[in-house]
């Protein structure tokens, strides 16, 4: 009963121990409440029923009593650390036995060898028990048997084997009431998606997993082990040391299991690696090695010190006894039969190169290659970088163009299996290094239109396709709802001055719903591919535009200048000092949008002029006098683009790559598509330019006041051929997907807009920070505007910094008298600038604006 309603158990125990039982009576008790606090509570506590209930199996005199005890005792042992004696009371346990009751006890040594990471001795056991319990016709445990097994087989790369015995266990199971190993079953599917590739199968079952474990009122330390490890692999480090820290925190607030905390730790320490927090993963990886070796976790053990090696390069250590020690580590891997073997290979072949160790590198660089042509992706990926690194190291620019070219295709793949876009921005940061090494080797090798099609290669891939449409799903519909309301009343509380804390925590829980939701989307399209043509790009370009794209190689701005029929490269200065600047510039926007900051504006413009010389350098001098796009990198976001000198007075437009504006530039408008004009509520001027733009468009569709409501306004966006929505608009950097608009009824959010068939043509976002964007992954962009242009937009009008609300109106009424004659929204907005009065709060409203696209 107790791993079917435990906590039922638990209380039913107690009662008989109430009750004065007989010693193999009370012997059951005391086990059930020494396996509830191993599994969910105290160790100490744990240990002290079990002992007791061994000994009163002892005095039962019944031979089978004493060796279940011994069982769980042992199990529990080992738990605690005290791997020495755990191994002794289940080796007692197997002595003592006989028949079927032996083939349980054989069951839990296997479980035990499992957790010490000793896996060929748990499929020994695994192996001689399951015959025995299927001929006894035990159900339950032959459906733990089959379970452990398949998690055996997985943690030795047989993902196949490891599936056909979770299928023979799930049949099992849902023959029965055993609820809570139920749950542990579909939380092992969790891992078994995960093994094989596939995410959004993996963050569904584990979320199922959690959600059966809630109802059963028990800690799930393992599932966060297994969520963490999704986490990372979908690209969400931060999330995953978040969470494993939390546990950590937990597990010791209860006393529980010093075996988990190990596992615990080893999460936080590849967590904290791979978001780039070195002393934290060294912090956390030593920690794990410690409690691992002293619980005699051998294959634990390695992978750790794996983690501690790998955090330890990338805080600057690399040496020769490093890389002995990957070397080491490689090797003790390969004998366990572990997956992690390869990249324990890369790692010490990447120090020997940093040495100038070529033989060494060579070695171990090979060993890593090989598992390139099978396994799940990121193993293969591996194999690539490491073919890669030695390419370059014996000069064949050739070879690290096919090996990067072969290793992004497999993470191309495995990207379209992603629905969610932030799940696919997240996980180009797999594929950087690639693509930086192929970057770098097209510079030397074929000039700048080689490093344009690179740069290309690895940039803004997410808008390659539109996400995943999520189903027609009510509860996600009903989240969505729900949301909005919660934020609308958690606004006006604000407004009034009223604490919220309770409103605050049920929006935060909607969120992470909704989120969770939309991250266990299946992509549902294959890549379509497409391969960017430089050719076609400088064709479509003719002899009067000019696209200028960043790239950006070991820091500094490369400018790939297009146009002409030619790509020109020029030298930039260093990325990092453009970042410092642009954030000086966004300051001196906001002083600028308040009256009365006159002072500001020749300092602002004299940052525009540094940023110029930072981002263009000689190429400005080369734009000759036609239409410019610029084509920045993902870091470089946040550059109010109209400030720069060279671009003031000229008509441009922003890209995320080339490619999305060749998009853009195809797209055809809807032939039936109307206007929609969205006054959202809370504006200092009301939305003033809307009414007017009313007056002089009488057939646009007009939602203001209780009008504009969320579903009213989706409804009119979806297939629009020009939106305007004044509202104000608010950016999260901690969850971009979560910026919004806000309406009557509350935000709405990028989550919303990805819902739509087709989003508007031409959108302009005559609000605050509509165009800004968090960069993850490799060189991605998550925000509202990135969240369009996939959808069916061409063109779009956003602002990057606060503004002053009465400077928008003029500027607005400005742009779509332009739009109105045939001109492009970049025309259009270059025109509503110069019109603009020259004080210091209008020129800064229209540079905080900018157009995105090519409508």
């Amino acid at each position: 009963m107790v791993f079917a309603a435990p906590n039922q158990a638990l209380a039913r125990a107690e009662e008989v121990l109430g009750s004065d039982p007989s010693p193999l009576h009370a012997s059951v008790a005391h086990q059930v409440i020494g396996i509830w606090q191993r599994d969910w509570g105290d160790m100490r506590i744990a240990l002290d029923h079990l002992r007791r209930a061994r000994d009163l199996a002892a005095r039962s005199e019944s031979a089978d009593r004493e060796a279940d005890v011994l069982a769980a005792l042992g199990v529990a042992l080992v738990h605690a650390g005290r791997t020495r004696q755990g191994l002794a009371a289940l080796e007692r346990g197997v002595e003592v036995s006989s028949g079927h009751t032996r083939a349980r006890v054989l069951f839990r040594r296997a479980y035990a060898s499992w957790v010490l990471g000793h896996h060929r001795a748990a499929l020994d056991d695994v192996r001689r028990a399951v015959p025995v319990l299927r001929q006894a016709d035990d159900v339950i445990w032959t459906a733990r048997a089959l379970t452990l097994r398949a998690t055996v087989h997985l943690a030795l790369g047989a993902v196949e084997r490891a599936d056909a015995d979770f299928t023979a266990a799930e049949a099992l199971w849902d023959t029965t009431g055993q609820e809570h190993d139920k749950a542990d079953a579909v939380e092992s599917r969790g891992l078994a998606a995960y093994r094989s590739g596939d995410i959004p199968a993996a963050l569904r079952l584990l979320d199922e997993a959690q959600e059966r474990y809630a109802k059963l009122g028990t800690p799930t330390f393992m599932l966060t082990v297994r969520r963490c490890e999704v986490l990372m692999a979908a690209g969400l480090a931060p999330e995953a040391l978040a969470e494993a820290d939390a546990a950590v925190r937990m597990l010791d607030g209860i006393g529980g299991q010093s075996t988990l905390k190990a596992e615990l730790l080893l999460a936080a320490a590849r967590g904290a690696r791979l978001a780039g927090d070195a002393h934290t993963a060294i912090a956390r990886a030593d920690m794990a090695v410690r409690l691992f070796a002293g619980q005699r976790r051998t294959w634990w053990e390695t992978h750790a010190r794996l983690v501690l090696i790998e955090a330890r390069v990338a805080a600057g250590r690399g040496s020769g006894r490093l890389v002995a020690d990957a070397a080491a580590v490689a090797d003790r891997l390969a004998s366990f039969g572990a997956p992690a073997a390869p990249e324990a290979s890369l790692l010490a072949g990447r120090i020997a190169l940093g040495l100038g160790w070529r033989e060494d590198a060579q070695r171990h660089l090979e060993v890593a290659a090989r598992s390139r042509h099978s396994g799940p992706p990121l193993a293969r990926m591996t194999g690539w970088a490491a073919r890669a690194l030695w390419a370059r190291a014996v000069g064949s620019d050739r070879g690290v163009l096919e090996a990067c070219r072969r290793g992004l295709d497999v993470l191309d793949d495995h990207r379209t299996t992603l629905g969610a876009s932030e799940l696919r921005a997240r996980a180009t940061a797999q594929g950087a290094e690639l693509a930086g090494l192929a970057a770098r080797a097209s510079l030397t090798s074929g000039g700048p239109r080689r490093l344009l099609v690179w740069s290309e290669r690895w940039r803004a891939t997410v808008l390659s396709a539109p996400p995943t449409r999520p189903p027609a799903d009510p509860e996600l519909l009903g989240e969505l709802t729900a949301f909005r309301e919660i934020a609308a009343r958690a606004e006006a509380a604000r407004m009034e001055g009223r604490p919220i804390p309770t409103l605050e925590r049920e929006q935060r829980r909607l969120e992470r719903e909704i989120r969770s939701r939309t991250l266990r989307i299946r992509g549902d399209a294959p890549g379509d591919g497409y391969r960017f043509d430089p050719a076609r790009l400088l064709e479509r370009l003719g002899d009067d535009v000019r696209l200028v794209e960043l790239a950006v190689l070991d820091g500094r701005v490369q400018v790939l200048l297009c146009g002409q029929g030619r790509v020109r490269r020029f030298e930039g200065g260093l990325l990092a000092d453009a970042e410092r600047e642009a954030e000086h510039v966004q300051a001196g926007l906001r002083r600028l949008a308040h009256p009365g900051a006159e002072a500001r504006l020749s300092v602002v413009e004299a940052a525009g002029r540094r940023l110029e010389e930072l981002l263009l350098g000689p190429a400005a001098a080369h734009l000759g006098s036609g239409p410019v796009v610029v084509v920045p990198p993902g870091r470089l976001h946040r550059v109010p683009w109209a400030l720069l000198p060279s671009l003031r007075e000229r008509v441009f437009s922003v890209s995320p790559s080339s490619s999305s504006w060749l998009r853009a530039l195809d797209t055809v408008p809807p032939p039936d598509g109307g206007q929609v004009l969205v006054r959202g509520p809370g504006l200092a001027t009301g939305g003033a330019e809307v009414p007017e733009l009313a007056g002089r468009n009488g057939s646009a569709t007009v939602l203001e006041y209780d009008e504009a409501r969320a579903s009213r306004v989706l409804a009119e966006l979806d297939g629009a051929a020009l939106a305007h929505i004044a509202a104000h608009g608010t950016f999260r950097a901690d969850s971009p997907l979560f910026s919004s608009l806000r309406m009557a009824d509350g935000p709405l959010i990028v989550h919303d807009f990805e819902r739509l068939d087709r989003s508007p043509y031409r959108i302009i976002l005559s609000c605050c920070d509509t165009a800004r964007f968090a960069s993850v992954g490799a060189d991605e962009l998550l925000g509202l505007v990135t969240a369009l242009l996939p959808l069916g937009t061409a063109g779009v009008v956003a602002c990057s910094a606060p503004v002053n609300d009465e400077a928008v109106v003029p500027l607005m009424l400005a742009l779509h008298k332009g739009l109105s004659t045939g001109l492009s929204m970049a025309q259009a907005l270059r025109d509503a600038r110069a019109a603009l009065p020259g004080d210091s709060v209008h020129q800064a409203t229209g540079w905080a604006f900018s157009a995105f696209g090519a409508a």
